[in-house]
């Protein structure tokens, strides 16, 4: 099995508007990451974690958190595994509809005017940074997900592919953000143990794609994806 560590980091709801704003413009290079590079380095001092053999794993924001960590601290990590996160901050924050505004002015009060400032930007989003990851990532998405498109998990997947780093990609087309479908929920978890088995040295049992499972590698079909870096 896996010792497993999820992290309040700042930012997290529950503990005050304090805590959570403590978050405010530090995504990615800033303390949120940190919390979860010290936490890391906390489970190794309580000899709770083996320092070659790290895996950051989390969806939403922390599939950004995943990414970050990748691109980052490329030291920390053996494997990644990112489910539904963002790699680019601006295009996430376009492609959120006209209805949504007052959401995205809010995002932008709590990650930084990503609008305003392109070299911030580019200084948050792990896609321009892809150059300094090292380590094998696994990414799953929905390609119903009105929150994080599609295209989030294309233009980093297809990036590392042309890099010639490690990326397996595995696209739900009947999902959205996150895996509703039982089916689907399987296949994704069968395919994180095999990942992890292979990349930390667990166990996992033997895998079998689930027949409901509408599972698709956009990778396998050497498609070129035009993005705005």
């Amino acid at each position: 099995g896996y010792a497993t560590l999820q992290v309040n980091y700042r930012a997290s709801t529950g503990y005050g508007k304090s805590f959570l704003h403590k978050g405010d413009g530090q995504w990615g290079v800033g303390t949120m990451q940190h919390d979860l590079t010290d936490s890391v380095q906390w489970a190794i001092d309580q000899g709770i974690a083996d320092p070659d053999n790290i895996c950051i794993y989390g969806g939403s924001y922390g599939g950004y958190a995943c990414l970050a960590g990748l691109a980052f601290t490329p030291d920390v990590y053996k494997c990644g595994v990112d489910i539904v996160g963002p790699s680019n901050i601006k295009t996430l924050l376009d492609s959120i509809p006209s209805y949504w505004g007052p959401l995205r002015n809010d995002m932008l009060l709590k990650i930084g005017d990503v609008d305003a400032d392109e070299e911030f930007n580019k200084k948050i989003s792990p896609l321009y940074h892809v150059d300094k990851i090292t380590a094998p990532l696994l990414i799953g998405q929905g390609a119903n997900d009105p929150r994080v498109k599609q295209a989030e998990a294309d233009q980093i997947a297809f990036s590392m592919q042309k890099k010639g780093i490690p990326v397996e990609y595995a696209l739900y087309p009947d999902e959205g953000h996150g895996f509703a479908r039982p089916d689907n929920r399987i296949d994704f978890n069968g395919r994180a143990e095999n990942f992890l088995a292979k990349h930390l040295g667990g166990r996992s049992e033997s895998f079998t794609k689930p027949k409901g499972s509408t599972v698709q590698f956009p990778l396998e079909k050497k498609k070129s994806y035009m993005y705005s870096r």
